[in-house]
């Protein structure tokens, strides 16, 4: 399902209308996070967000993965598995198929090992027998079942908390308030808007770390498209982000395709994609999230051959920042 779009524009008619079910389902979620946490024995980082939808959550919880790694550490990564069949706990293969784990689990098994599991404790409890010295949550802030180590909240800067409302009224998973009380840290990701400057400032009154980075594409996929025609598409929480950026770049984009966040691509998106692509001889491009969720799947493999990917990583403005915010908290030398 696509997200309304009143949900990031001043709130109005539509989310006046859903105020009662937004204060009774952020009642309930509020309540169940109140729910007392179970301890394990190894540091557990979570990298969440406080809007459904994508805010930069994976990129930084593979730039958290990659510091533990290159101080010697041996991190494992924690995650549901957003949309996969397969309820876990089990350990992601390199061959595995979207559709049984979800696609964001494939790209965290490319750096570090993966864990999928709908509990997140017993997923905990997996990730430490497969070798886990830390713990790192790709989501989960709005989770009570795991006492977080690390609570890092990431913003994007642009969209901010957008109507700030709580669902269904709004994006919000809970109370601005509740999600903040629970966080050690936030990370804004790319210029902030003026409400997200409103969150900063939230933030710093709690007098917790604000943290800042951008999302950058990988140079040599750039370089590879440079000069061709591209039809852009994606599946993500924010297509227009992966849209604007390869605008940014500069490079030739004639059309782009927007599907719902996790969209399952079939028959009829392969014919329409390539048809196009074909028609005017345009070359297919869109993020490796969604080349991810394809994989598995033999009727995808065509588009998914045809198509290129343009990698993006976190880039932190103070990396100092992070590390001394992780080593305070869960005691590791970083």
């Amino acid at each position: 399902m696509r997200e309304p779009a009143f949900w990031w524009r001043e709130p109005g008619l539509a989310a006046g209308l859903m105020a009662p079910l937004a204060a009774a389902y952020g009642a309930i979620a509020a309540a169940r996070l109140r729910r007392p946490g179970s301890t394990v024995r190894v540091p557990v980082i979570c990298v969440g967000n406080l809007t459904v939808g994508g805010a930069g959550k994976t990129p930084t919880a593979i730039a958290i993965a990659r510091m533990l790694l290159g101080a010697g550490l041996h991190p494992v990564f924690l995650t549901r598995g957003y949309k996969g069949r397969l309820a876990g706990p089990l350990r992601v293969a390199a061959d595995a198929a979207a559709a049984d784990v979800g696609d964001e689990p494939l790209l965290l098994a490319r750096v570090a090992p993966t864990v999928v599991a709908r509990d997140r404790l017993a997923g905990a409890e997996r990730a430490i027998a497969e070798g886990a010295g830390v713990i790192v949550m790709d989501d989960g802030l709005q989770n009570p079942t795991l006492v977080k180590s690390v609570a890092l909240v990431v913003l994007d800067g642009r969209r901010a908390a957008g109507n700030a409302r709580v669902l269904p009224a709004g994006p919000l998973r809970l109370p601005l308030d509740t999600q903040l009380d629970r966080a050690h840290g936030l990370l804004v990701i790319g210029d902030p808007s003026p409400a997200a400057l409103d969150i900063v400032a939230a933030v710093r009154a709690r007098g917790l770390p604000v943290l800042s980075g951008r999302l950058a594409p990988d140079p040599a996929a750039v370089a590879g498209l440079r000069g061709q025609r591209l039809l852009a598409y994606a599946g993500i929480g924010d297509p227009d982000k992966f849209f604007a950026m390869l605008a940014a770049l500069r490079l030739r984009v004639e059309e782009t395709v927007a599907f719902p966040d996790h969209h399952r691509y079939g028959g009829g998106d392969v014919a329409r994609l390539l048809t196009a692509a074909r028609d005017r001889s345009l070359t297919l491009v869109t993020t490796e999230k969604d080349l991810c969720r394809m994989q598995g799947d033999p009727r995808l493999d065509r588009l998914a051959g045809l198509s290129l990917a343009l990698p993006v990583g976190l880039v932190l403005d103070e990396p100092a920042a992070l590390r001394r915010l992780l080593a305070e908290r869960t005691g590791l030398r970083l």
